[in-house]
């Protein structure tokens, strides 16, 4: 809506001036000129309705395109124009008709300067602003949505509650010591593309997508939009994320003979977001612990042997969207505080029924380990087994309970990472 105002009122006026400048024949003089340097004194000239209906024409489609265009864009486009408009003067002669370009031109010049007094404005500097911020980091909706908004484009800080999605390749060192460098890259463009192209498609802001990792932002710099919260939009986007990357490693297999080992971590809370940087590297990106503690959460997906880890309140949070089961429970030394830890496993009810009795199992085991249960607790976690589906996650807590029972359970240096970034 924003856009269809500042193009009714800027092309009023574009085409005012316009009018005042054919209709006193500022440029009249001009004709001549242009029609001896071609050559083209002896041939009809075209009905004075044609090069002023060209010149409203491209006069309009200059300011409507020009609105989405920064000045570099909108400088390029008035020059293209401006030879296809003498182009097709030459070639009119050559059809026996003199069409004159001036009065085009002079719309390319009108409209030019409207739309680079308008750039200079708070209004007019919206939409390159916003897009040298965001880039092709929104799907295109969004960000229509974001320019149409009343958000300041200032971003100078503030707090969101939003969901953080964290995809990292950890074995991303052996791929680069057993492949060539130039497959290593397209193995590596081929799931960032994979990856961020559908991640953004879903709604997410794509804030960092470097060599080894992606991190994408639900609920900022704009609200989740429809029934579910930034949460169960970024539970759901990482169960199918893993779906995609799952069938992207069978290409990956053909062509390379290589999988890639990629892990997801989700986290929910309050960060800082804002446009960091300056006008080379400037971009609007978020921090905080929950930002930081989401990458934490990833890392330690191998540890756990789980594709998908993700914080307390994001399961909570999407718990009414998604199949989850316990993982760990950590508590930072010295405090009170107790974080747990959970895998999204699936949609909500798409699980099979042998699946549902696997993840209660597991549950019931959690809980029996938890209480210090040792033979109950490997019971319920062995018959949480689907024979001939590996679960390395069940692997885990079942070497773990048998640590536990020997006296060994002391935290792992991964753990105890885990627990200081809680």
């Amino acid at each position: 809506m924003r856009q269809i105002k500042s193009f009714i009122t800027l092309s009023g006026i574009s085409l005012a001036v316009l009018g005042i400048l054919l209709i006193s024949h500022a440029s009249s003089g001009l004709d001549p000129l242009w029609k001896n340097l071609i050559q083209a004194s002896t041939l009809p000239t075209a009905a004075i309705a044609v090069p002023f209906g060209f010149a409203i024409l491209i006069d309009l489609a200059l300011i409507w395109i020009g609105l989405r265009s920064t000045f570099r864009e909108l400088s390029l486009l008035s020059i293209a124009t401006a030879g296809l408009v003498l182009g097709g003067s030459l070639v009119a002669m050559l059809y026996g008709t003199f069409l004159s370009p001036i009065s085009s031109l002079v719309a390319i010049l009108v409209a030019t300067l409207t739309m680079v007094a308008f750039q200079q404005t708070k209004l007019g500097s919206r939409e390159p602003v916003l897009r040298r911020l965001f880039g092709m980091r929104l799907r295109p909706e969004i960000f229509r949505r974001l320019v149409d908004g009343n958000l300041t484009v200032d971003f100078l800080g503030e707090r969101h509650e939003a969901s953080v999605l964290v995809c990292t390749i950890h074995n991303h060192v052996e791929l680069m010591e057993v492949l060539k460098p130039a497959d290593y890259v397209a193995l590596m463009n081929l799931y960032l593309r994979t990856a961020s192209d559908f991640l953004v498609d879903v709604g997410g802001y794509l804030d960092e997508c470097s060599g080894e990792s992606i991190r994408v932002i639900f609920g900022a710099p704009l609200p989740v939009e429809g029934a579910s919260n930034h949460a169960a939009k970024a539970a759901m986007a990482s169960i199918d994320l893993v779906a995609r990357l799952e069938e992207l490693n069978r290409e990956c297999d053909t062509r390379w003979q290589k999988r890639l080992d990629f892990r997801v971590g989700v986290n929910s809370g309050t960060m800082i977001a804002a446009a960091y940087g300056g006008a080379r590297l400037g971009r609007y990106s978020v921090s905080g612990p929950v930002v930081d503690f989401a990458r934490h959460l990833s890392a330690a997906c191998a540890q756990y042997g789980c594709r998908i880890l993700a914080g307390p309140l994001s399961y909570e949070m999407a718990s009414a969207s998604i199949e989850g089961r316990p993982i760990d429970l950590l508590q930072r030394a010295g405090s009170r505080r107790r974080v747990e830890l959970y895998e999204f496993l699936a949609p909500k009810d798409t699980l099979s029924p042998e699946r549902e009795r696997s993840r209660d199992q597991f549950w019931k085991g959690v809980i029996l380990f938890r209480e210090r249960k040792w033979e109950e607790s490997i019971k319920a976690l062995s018959s949480a087994r689907i024979p001939g589906i590996p679960d390395r996650a069940l692997d885990y807590y079942l070497e773990r309970v048998e640590r536990a029972r020997r006296g060994d359970d002391d935290p792992t240096p991964e753990q105890a990472l885990l627990a200081e970034a809680v």
